[in-house]
């Protein structure tokens, strides 16, 4: 310090400094993508099965790290699209990538480097450009040692990360590391989401993924893909309860069926694993009425992809 300087630092009161900023999550279906937002997040805000491609929106999770506030884009696994459902879910995805601070590449450790990983990689050195990109290479309790160096080595060959976590999403490891890299590497902005709000979803979308999750989990054909669940309406009752009324689109009276189940045995057992879930994601009592509906073109209805936070046009050929 210079002679005759005042020492700023012991009269100016020790001001926190906010850090905000967004984080998009990228990697194949399945990579594991949301599991490790929500363990992120430390609450469930994106749907985790066992299907491939069951996150459709960009999903925002916030999480807090210290000072720093970080925004979670979740995206959608990306694949080589064939509808226009799936071309707007990957065109989602690379959105999310031009638009984030810092982009993190999920690849799953057993199973290395696939082609699709290297289609990501190749396209990741244009879309990401002037973006902080780091590796995490998740589910490392299913290889030994010598392959998950093996595979860090290489990947790291192939493209200049910032820096390489080694993470178990499901279990947590690694993951409180990474954390806190991101958190260090946000921007120095006010935060953008009050302290104790954990994702910027409505809570209407939030309740249909939910249910459709359920529905996911419950129907193993192919089904579910050709399904959507919109909240049609949330009215809060004096109780302090709510009432929540959704509709179940399918494209074709079979799968009317098929959801509905044996005398409504299916879509009773999905509304009650909904529910539950809803009764402790808000603490409250929930009234839930699901109807099952055909819409045979439902895929290509606009509004229905404004709801899933997808563009309608990046759907076309």
């Amino acid at each position: 310090m210079t002679e005759g300087t005042p020492d700023t630092q012991s009269i100016t009161p020790d001001v926190a400094v906010q850090r905000a900023g967004f984080v998009a999550l990228i990697g194949e279906p399945n990579a594991g993508k949301s599991t490790l937002l929500n363990r992120m997040v430390g609450a469930k805000v994106s749907i985790v099965t066992h299907k491939v491609q069951t996150t459709r929106a960009r999903i925002r999770g916030v999480a807090i790290e210290g000072d720093s506030q970080i925004v979670f884009v979740d995206t959608p696994g990306l694949f080589q699209p064939k509808r226009r459902l799936d071309r707007a879910m990957v065109a989602a995805a690379w959105s999310g990538v031009s638009d984030a601070d810092v982009v993190v590449l999920m690849i799953e450790a057993h199973r290395g480097i696939t082609k699709g990983v290297e289609a990501i990689l190749e396209r990741l050195g244009d879309v990401g450009k002037g973006r902080t990109i780091a590796l995490a290479i998740n589910k490392i309790d299913r290889v030994e040692a010598p392959v998950l160096l093996g595979l860090t080595k290489e990947m790291n060959e192939r493209f200049a990360f910032a820096e390489t976590f080694l993470i178990s999403a499901e279990k947590g490891h690694g993951a409180g590391t990474l954390r806190t890299w991101l958190a260090e590497r946000m921007p120095v902005e006010p935060w953008l989401y009050p302290e104790d709000q954990i994702a910027d979803l409505p809570l209407r979308m939030i309740a249909a993924e939910i249910t459709r999750e359920k529905l996911t989990l419950r129907l193993h054909q192919e089904l579910p893909y050709q399904l959507t669940v919109e909240t049609e309406n949330w009215e809060e009752r004096k109780d302090g309860s709510c009432k929540v009324d959704q509709l179940v689109y399918v494209m074709r009276d079979g799968h009317k069926g098929i959801v509905l189940g044996n005398r409504g045995e299916t879509i009773k057992s999905v509304g009650q694993a909904a529910r539950a879930e809803l009764v402790e994601f808000l603490g409250r009592k929930v009234h839930l009425f699901i109807q099952v509906k055909v819409r045979p073109n439902w895929l290509e209805d606009s509004d229905r992809y404004s709801e899933m936070g997808l563009n309608f046009k990046d759907g076309n050929e």
